[in-house]
């Protein structure tokens, strides 16, 4: 059964080059903690090369000519982990959530959709660009192999069944403690690297070939799991998460914003990218929430009777008349809005998205895009352009196909479908009786 891992190297830089594409191929470090004492948290490859390391503070980095410094942000994490879980679901229902950085999916049956894996795994990694995020792709057998191959192999990879040792032999053995996350698991996961480290155990060919008995008595049960996952023999069930179904796009500033311009600006980017995370799960919107964080305690609520919490936000709500999917149409929408309803104060965060405010009650605001072909498409449009023909025989006739084309022959649809012909039937001249009996006919022909 393969298995596929979509890995986001350097995940804190990534998420915010989402926000700001126009960085993405400078030098960037991203910090962390509270000024002063503000720490380099991330970096990528970029700020690596120009020497910039982890752990270094603020006043260090600053020396280095051409670095872009950005503090980090936890909401802008979190939205990017959301569209990285939006690629997976767009390819199999089954998704495993393994790290903030990591996803993990099924493939096994998608060869009659999507091609087969390599041309899967092209097809997720270019999915991902489109959300904003560069990410290493590899397929596999089980998903251990599939992740120590996204971590420790950049681009698209396929490890072949049954060479997983062999394809896997090169690797660093300090892709095995990738996943340490918690400050107690780092420092554990630091121990034993460093007692690698003594035993010269340098690639995961060295930890595969170390002797069985041996390493179960020095490093126990851990290291017997660490040198399966070596081997590529180490198997385990895929656990499938459900997140709740809610998109949202947030940025947030440096410097508070006043002006519309630029804040139209940051709104189209917010809007594009929550239109690329619906249409990857075929989802459309009737609704759009807008919230905007005021600077220094001021505040405005379209409610007067809102909570505290509520007025430290501006909130507004766009309800369409039918589900959309435009960021130029809900750019302007939000544009004219906020010119006829303004927040009043300086604006330090956009929180945009479906069902922002509704986290614990029913979801709405929905819809499934079918994807049509453009032929049925244009044949519907020379449908309803036919109602407007100058005689009733050539409106009937135009009704019964539509209404022919988009019912079934199930007994409740039949019923309405007999009542919609008696209605319209009148307008063409004819009794309802033979108009229904005709058409009964021909769904039970159908």
């Amino acid at each position: 059964m393969p298995f596929a891992c979509i890995f986001v190297p350097d995940f804190p830089v990534e998420a915010l080059l989402r926000a700001e594409p126009e960085l993405r191929g400078q030098s960037v470090a991203v910090l962390a903690g509270k000024p002063p004492l503000q720490k380099v948290f991330a970096v990528n490859e970029s700020a690596r090369r120009a020497g910039v390391e982890l752990g270094m503070t603020k006043l260090q980095v600053e020396a280095c000519s051409d670095l872009m410094l950005r503090a980090r942000s936890l909401l802008q994490e979190e939205t990017a982990h959301a569209a990285l879980f939006d690629c997976a679901q767009s390819f199999s229902p089954r998704v495993e959530d393994t790290a903030c950085d990591t996803i993990v999916l099924d493939v096994a049956g998608l060869e009659k959709l999507f091609g087969l894996l390599p041309e899967i795994a092209r097809n997720l990694a270019q999915r991902a660009c489109d959300l904003g995020l560069e990410a290493n792709v590899a397929m596999a057998s089980n998903p251990d192999v599939a992740v120590l191959a996204a971590r420790g192999f950049s681009g698209v990879n396929v490890i072949v069944e049954g060479r997983e040792a062999e394809q896997l032999a090169n690797l660093p053995v300090e892709v095995l403690f990738a996943d340490a996350a918690d400050p107690n698991a780092k420092e554990e996961a630091a121990q034993l690297l460093e007692t690698l480290r003594r035993w010269g155990i340098r690639n995961l060919r060295d930890m595969a070939e170390l002797p069985t008995v041996a390493l179960s008595e020095r490093l126990g049960q851990r290291g017997l799991h660490l040198q399966q996952l070596a081997r590529g023999a180490a198997s385990r069930a895929l656990v499938p998460a459900e997140p709740p179904l809610i998109f949202e796009e947030t940025i947030e500033l440096e410097n508070p914003l006043v002006l519309l311009e630029p804040m139209a600006f940051l709104l189209h980017r917010l809007l594009e990218q929550l239109c690329a995370r619906l249409s990857a799960r075929a989802l459309a919107t009737q609704e759009l929430q807008l919230e905007l964080e005021l600077e220094d305690g001021h505040s405005a609520s379209e409610e007067r009777g809102a909570s505290v919490q509520a007025r430290q936000c501006f909130h507004r709500t766009l309800r369409m008349p039918v589900p959309m999917l435009d960021a130029k149409i809900f750019l302007k929408l939000l544009q004219l809005d906020l010119q006829a309803h303004p927040p009043g104060a300086p604006i330090t965060k956009f929180i945009c998205g479906q069902n922002r405010f509704g986290r614990g009650r029913r979801r709405t605001g929905f819809s499934f895009l079918p994807r049509q072909s453009r032929k049925s498409s244009r044949s519907r449009s020379r449908g309803l352009q036919a109602l407007s023909g100058k005689t009733k025989r050539a409106r009937w006739n135009c009704w019964i196909r539509i209404v022919r084309r988009h019912f079934t022959c199930n007994d409740s649809r039949l019923n309405r479908t007999s009542q919609f012909l008696s209605m319209i039937s009148q307008t063409a001249g004819k009794t309802t009786k033979a108009c229904c009996t005709a058409e009964e006919r021909r769904f039970s022909a159908a």
